[in-house]
């Protein structure tokens, strides 16, 4: 059966073997495993997750097309929702530890990545996320302190989770073929985190900082803070520095700061 791949969905299937192996290796599934997949496209990794014969496999896709074309195809051997994965309510699986894979699409990629990270017990969620981004996404989720991609989702992700860059993906490994490059990173979630009472302020606080990231750190700590000389002193903060200055630990501060300030 003929697809063909709707531009407004962002669909690009990958269709080199070995990396499909690759990635499916990554996942280490076994079968005790409950496997989330998104965006399965026509299924090619969809048949190497069911060759490790995972307990429990199901599958988020938003076009009816595709849902038809892998029920056909594999039956009662996947449980499919035929749902918008940015919708989609993942309160019956919050105690699974997920091992979740998924070929995002580049236009809402990060909005996904931020709705799972905004889920309380990360760990209890998930045991490990194999995702594919646009290279240019993922060099911001892994970028270091003191670098141009370093920002709010390099904060946000560190928060809770260790990242590993795999591979980068060369266009013509897809079909169609896209303009860019792609990325595989796993994420698993830290046993331990900075203790804050809801991601939302970590969104935040980085967003104020980061809207304007060529300017001094004096303003958005002034933007948040009616005292923010005290804050400064209190962190030992350089009020000349430029967000791309501060670490990872210092905006769980800050944010922690500004929580409390908001009770």
């Amino acid at each position: 059966m003929k697809f063909n791949p709707k531009k407004s969905l962002g669909q690009n299937f990958l269709n080199n073997q070995k990396i499909i192996d690759l990635i499916t290796e990554l996942g280490n599934i076994n079968n005790k495993d409950t496997v989330l997949e998104v965006g399965p496209g026509t299924g090619s990794l969809t048949e190497k997750i069911l060759n490790k014969n995972p307990k429990e496999f199901f599958i988020i896709e938003k076009d009816e097309r595709l849902v038809n074309y892998l029920n056909q195809k594999f039956g009662n051997k996947i449980k499919i929702f035929n749902e918008d994965m940015m919708k989609f309510s993942y309160k019956n699986y919050y105690q699974k530890k997920l091992i979740i894979f998924g070929n995002l699409p580049y236009n809402i990629s990060t909005q996904i990545l931020v709705k799972w990270l905004k889920i309380q017990r990360l760990d209890k969620f998930c045991k490990k996320l194999v995702l594919m981004f646009q290279k240019e996404v993922a060099d911001r989720i892994i970028a270091k302190i003191n670098t141009k991609n370093y920002g709010r989702l390099s904060i946000l992700t560190n928060w809770k989770m260790n990242v590993e860059k795999i591979i980068d993906i060369e266009p013509n490994n897809f079909k169609p073929v896209p303009k860019v490059k792609s990325t595989v990173l796993v994420f698993t979630p830290k046993k331990k985190i900075y203790e804050l009472k809801d991601a939302k302020n970590l969104e935040h606080v980085t967003n104020i900082f980061f809207s304007q990231r060529r300017k001094m750190i004096k303003k958005p700590l002034k933007f948040l803070f009616n005292n923010f000389q005290d804050v400064s002193k209190k962190l030992s903060l350089d009020v000349n520095l430029r967000p791309q200055n501060l670490d990872y630990i210092t905006y769980y501060k800050i944010s922690e700061m500004y929580e409390s300030l908001i009770d």
